[in-house]
C-alpha cells in the first residue's frame, strides 16, 4: 500500500507525456495561409503578453503570502505553497501556448470537414487537460513524499495544506484576471460590432476581433486550467488532511495500518483516474457530420469510457484497501461512484438549461422576438430554477457519499470527502473537453478574419456551439466538486482547531455565529459585484474605443482595402483593464478570513458555513444563465426567428452580453473563492487559536 504515492506520481509523470505527444500531433498540422498564420501568431503574443503581466501582478500576492506562512506556520510551508503556486500558473501557461497554435491548424482541418477539424481542437484542449491533471498530482504527490514520508516534517499535513493553497491563489486571480479581460473584449466587440456597426461577429473591420480571441485564450483556457487545477489538487488534499486533523497524524503515523489506507485511497483514486482518462483519450475521432448531436456523441466517448473505467478500478480499490475494515468494503466505492454520478448529473443539468436543442434556451430565443428586456429575464428564470434541480443532486451525492462513508468506517464525512474525487478523477478528460471548446471558437473566429469561404465557419460554428455546451458542462463539475470539497475542508478546519487546543461553536443561536453566517452569505454577492463591475468599466473603455476607431479611422467601416483597425490598442485596453480591476476581488477571499478569523474564530465558521451555501448556488446561476443565454443567440444566428441582423438576434446580443460575465467570470470564480476561504482558514487555523 505504501507504494501507492509512487504509482500516482507515475501516472502524473504519463500524463504530462500523454500532453507531450498531443502537442507534437498538433504542431505537426499546417497552420493554413500566410493571414492565418498572422492572425493565430496575433493571438498567441496578445495571449502571452497578457498572462506575463499577470503573473507579474500576482508574484507580489504570492510573495506576502511565502512571508506570511514562514512567519506564522513554518518555513517549509512556503515551500509546498511556491510550488502548488507554480505548477499551477505553468498549466494555464502550458495550454495557453498550444491552444494558441491548435486554433489556426483547427481552421485548416475545417476544409476537410468535422472528421479532419475536431480531433485537431480536442488533441489542443487535450494539451491543457493533462498538464493540467498530471502537473497537479505528479505535485502533490511530491510534496506529500517530500514531508510526510522521506522528511518527517513537523507540520507535515499543513504543509501539504499549503500546496493547495497556493494552486488557489494562482487559480483565483487567472479566473477573475483573464475573465475580465476576455468579457470586456466580448461585450465591447459584440455591442459595437453586431449590434451598432451590423456586421458579422469575428468580422477583420472589428477592432476588438483579435482582443476578443486573445480573451478566449486567457480566460477559458489559462484560467480555466487554473481553477480545474486547483479543484483537482483540492479534492486530493480534502480527505487527506480531514484523516490528518481528526486524530492529530504524525509523519510517523503516516505508514501506521490504522490510517494508511485512509491516506492511501484518495490518491488510488485519483491514480486509477488519471489512467482511465489516457485511456479514453485515444476514442476522441470526428465523424462526417456537422449535426452536434453527432458531434457531442464523438467529443464525449473517451470522457464516458474513463469514468465507467473509474467505476470499475474503484470497487476494486476499495476492497483491496478496506477488506479489514468495521464495515462493508463497498460503502466507500459507493460514495465515490456516486460523487462521479452526481457530477456527471450536474453536467447534463447544466447541458439540459444551456444546449439549444432543450427548451430553455429555445424559449430565451423565443422571448427575443419582444425584446432585449424579455430575453434578459427569461435567462434569470432559466438559471434560476437550474439552481433548484443542481442543489437536490448536490444533496443526493452528499447523502450516497455520507451514506457510504458509514457503511464502511462509521465515518460519513470522509465519505463526503472522496466523493469530490469521484467528481474530479478524470479530470485530464474533463478539462480536453473543456479546453477544446475556446479552439473552436478561435477557429471560428481566424475563419471570418482571413475571409475563408463559408463551408469553413459552418464547420467551426458547429464545433463552437457545442464548445458552449462542454465548457458548461465542466463548470457544473467544478462547481459541485467545490461544495463536496469545501466541506470536508470545513470538517477538517474544525478538527485543526482542537487539535490547536481551541473550540469551534457553530450553534446559529450565538450572536457571533449569526453574524459571521451573514457575512457569508453576503460575501458571494460581493464578490460577484465586484467582478461584474469590473466587467461593465472594462467594457465601457473598449466600447468607446471601438467607437472612435470606426469614427475617425477613415475607410473601416467600409472595409475598404488596406484599411485596418488598430487592434493592438484595443488588446492594451483589455489587458491594463483587467490587471487593475482583478486586485480587490482576488484579495478578497483571503484577507477576509484571515481578519475575521483573528478576530473571532467562532463568526469564521459561521462565515465559511453562509458563504458556501449562497456561493455554490450564485455559481450554479449565473454559469447557467450565462450558458443559455449565449446559446439563444447562437441559436437564433443558425437561422430561427429571423435569423443574423434581425431584431430578435439584436436583442439576443443584449442578452448574450448581460450574460458573459456571468458565466466567464463572476460564475466560475465563485467556486475558487470557496475552497480558497476553506483552505486559508484550515491552513492557518492553529494560528487563530
Amino acid at each position: 500500500m505504501e507504494s501507492i504515492p509512487y504509482f500516482a506520481l507515475a501516472s502524473g509523470v504519463a500524463a504530462l507525456l500523454l500532453a507531450y505527444y498531443f502537442f507534437t500531433t498538433v504542431k505537426a498540422a499546417p497552420p493554413g495561409n500566410d493571414r492565418m498564420i498572422f492572425l493565430m501568431n496575433e493571438i498567441q503574443n496578445g495571449a502571452k503578453a497578457f498572462l506575463k503581466q499577470e503573473y507579474t501582478w500576482v508574484s507580489l500576492f504570492v510573495v506576502a503570502m511565502i512571508v506570511l506562512l514562514a512567519i506564522v506556520i513554518t518555513p517549509l510551508a512556503s515551500v509546498s505553497y511556491v510550488i502548488g503556486a507554480f505548477l499551477s500558473a505553468s498549466a494555464g501557461y502550458i495550454g495557453m501556448t498550444v491552444a494558441t497554435m491548435a486554433n489556426a491548424r483547427t481552421t485548416e482541418a475545417a476544409k476537410g470537414g468535422p472528421s479532419k477539424a475536431l480531433p485537431i481542437a480536442y488533441r489542443g484542449g487535450a494539451v491543457m487537460g493533462f498538464s493540467v491533471a498530471g502537473l497537479a498530482l505528479l505535485g502533490l504527490m511530491f510534496v506529500y513524499l517530500l514531508f510526510v514520508i522521506w522528511l518527517e516534517a513537523d507540520k507535515a499535513f499543513e504543509i501539504v495544506t499549503a500546496y493547495g493553497l497556493g494552486a488557489s491563489s494562482i487559480a483565483l486571480f487567472s479566473r477573475v484576471g483573464g475573465g475580465i479581460y476576455t468579457k470586456a473584449a466580448d461585450v465591447g466587440a459584440d455591442l459595437v460590432g453586431k449590434v451598432e456597426a451590423g456586421i458579422p461577429e469575428d468580422d477583420p473591420r472589428n477592432p476588438a476581433t483579435i482582443a476578443d480571441n486573445v480573451g478566449d485564450n486567457v480566460g477559458d483556457v489559462a484560467g480555466m486550467g487554473a481553477d480545474l487545477f486547483e479543484s483537482y489538487a483540492g479534492s486530493i488534499i480534502a480527505p487527506i488532511a480531514l484523516t490528518a486533523f481528526a486524530v492529530g497524524l504524525q509523519p510517523e503515523d503516516a505508514t501506521s495500518a490504522a490510517v494508511i489506507g485512509l491516506l492511501m485511497f484518495p490518491m488510488a483514486i485519483a491514480f486509477i483516474g488519471m489512467i482511465a482518462s489516457i485511456l479514453g483519450s485515444f476514442l476522441v475521432k470526428g465523424g462526417d457530420s456537422t449535426d452536434s448531436k453527432a458531434l457531442s456523441r464523438a467529443l464525449h466517448r473517451g470522457t464516458n469510457v474513463a469514468m465507467a473505467l473509474t467505476i470499475v478500478g474503484t470497487i476494486a480499490v476499495s476492497y483491496w484497501l478496506f477488506d479489514s475494515a468495521p464495515g462493508n468494503p463497498i460503502g466507500l466505492a459507493i460514495s465515490v461512484i456516486g460523487g462521479l454520478v452526481a457530477g456527471w448529473a450536474l453536467g447534463k443539468t447544466a447541458e439540459f438549461y444551456t444546449s439549444d436543442h432543450f427548451g430553455p434556451v429555445k424559449k430565451i430565443a423565443a422571448q427575443a422576438e419582444t425584446g432585449p428586456a424579455t430575453t434578459v429575464l427569461s435567462g434569470i428564470s432559466a438559471g434560476m430554477i437550474s439552481v433548484a434541480a443542481s442543489v437536490l443532486l448536490v444533496l443526493g451525492g452528499i447523502g450516497i457519499a455520507y451514506w457510504g462513508g458509514e457503511v464502511t468506517l462509521d465515518d460519513g464525512i470522509y465519505g463526503i470527502a472522496v466523493a469530490a474525487i469521484g467528481m474530479l478523477a478524470t479530470t485530464g478528460a474533463v478539462v480536453s473537453v473543456d479546453a477544446y471548446g475556446p479552439i473552436a471558437d478561435n477557429a471560428g473566429g481566424i475563419a471570418e478574419m482571413a475571409e475563408l469561404d463559408p463551408s469553413v465557419r459552418e464547420v467551426t460554428d458547429a464545433l463552437d456551439s457545442l464548445g458552449n455546451t462542454t465548457a458548461a458542462i465542466a463548470k457544473g463539475f467544478a462547481v459541485g466538486s467545490a461544495a463536496l470539497t469545501a466541506l470536508a475542508l470545513f470538517k477538517s478546519f474544525e478538527y485543526a482547531v482542537v487539535q490547536a487546543g481551541g473550540t469551534l461553536e457553530l450553534n446559529v443561536g450565538e450572536v457571533d455565529v449569526f453574524i459571521g453566517l451573514f457575512l457569508g452569505a453576503g460575501l458571494p454577492f460581493l464578490f460577484a459585484a465586484l467582478t461584474i463591475d469590473a466587467v461593465g468599466r472594462a467594457a465601457t473603455a473598449m466600447i468607446e474605443e471601438v467607437r472612435r476607431q470606426f469614427r475617425e479611422i477613415p475607410g473601416l467601416r467600409e472595409g475598404l482595402p488596406g484599411v485596418v483597425p488598430d487592434s493592438a490598442r484595443c488588446v492594451a485596453i483589455s489587458t491594463e483593464a483587467s490587471l487593475k480591476e482583478m486586485v480587490i476581488p482576488g484579495s478578497l477571499a483571503v484577507v477576509v478570513p484571515l481578519v475575521v478569523g483573528f478576530i473571532d474564530i467562532d463568526t469564521l465558521g459561521g462565515l465559511l458555513a453562509g458563504a458556501l451555501v449562497t456561493g455554490f448556488a450564485l455559481a450554479i446561476f449565473m454559469a447557467n444563465a450565462g450558458g443559455a443565454w449565449d446559446n439563444a443567440k447562437k441559436y437564433i444566428e443558425a437561422g430561427h426567428h429571423g435569423g443574423k441582423g434581425s431584431d430578435p438576434h439584436k436583442a439576443a446580443v443584449v442578452g448574450d452580453t448581460v450574460g458573459d460575465p456571468f458565466k466567464d467570470t463572476s460564475g466560475p470564480a465563485m467556486n475558487i473563492l470557496l475552497k480558497v476561504m476553506t483552505i486559508v482558514s484550515l491552513v492557518f487555523a492553529s494560528a487563530f487559536v
